[in-house]
């Protein structure tokens, strides 16, 4: 009895094993599994007792932040379809903000910025995207639309935790004059 027992949990276990394989097989096969896109959203669905989706894969559009230096202006897009528009306060011309095509590297909810004549305590959602360079809030001032940063983009609070929960690391990040 206890031998036949030991079968049975082996051929389950076996059966499960064989499942997990075949899932994972499906998966990494996939040519989205591949995508270098860290914002395309691509979901496999399978379960033990085989319940299939009938189309098993759904891309979202890549988003991606635009800084308009400017017009002192950030847009988050969707594909083509824009999602956020906010005034922001970009780098002064002693302290610019770096123009290119970046990535958002790390997201701190709340971080500490020091520099060469400012340190400020308990920054609210920071996206580093360029070495010291990030997008963020800030609570000590309200000019917003204005260079005044030492180079980062600064957002009011509220707008950059919209951003801040819509990006994910990899966001594309494209700072242009």
């Amino acid at each position: 009895m206890q031998t036949r027992n030991r079968s049975v949990g082996i051929l389950r276990s076996g059966n499960f094993c064989t499942g997990i394989a075949l899932l994972l097989a499906t998966f990494f096969s996939s040519p989205l599994a591949t995508t270098a896109d860290p914002n395309s959203v691509m979901a496999t669905a399978a379960s033990a007792n085989n319940n299939m989706v009938s189309d098993s894969r759904q891309i979202s559009q890549p988003r991606r932040i635009e800084i308009d230096l400017s017009q002192q202006r950030l847009r988050a897009w969707e594909g083509k379809k824009l999602v956020y528009s906010f005034r922001v306060s970009t780098g002064k011309r002693a302290t610019p903000t770096p123009v290119g095509r970046f990535h958002i590297q790390t997201k701190y909810r709340t971080n500490r910025m020091r520099g060469d004549g400012y340190d400020i305590p308990d920054v609210p959602y920071t996206m580093y995207f360029y070495e010291g360079y990030a997008i963020h809030g800030a609570y000590w001032h309200n000019r917003f639309g204005t260079p005044v940063s030492h180079g980062c983009v600064n957002l009011p609070v509220k707008q950059a935790r919209k951003l801040y929960n819509w990006t994910k690391p990899g966001t594309l990040v494209v700072v242009q004059r």
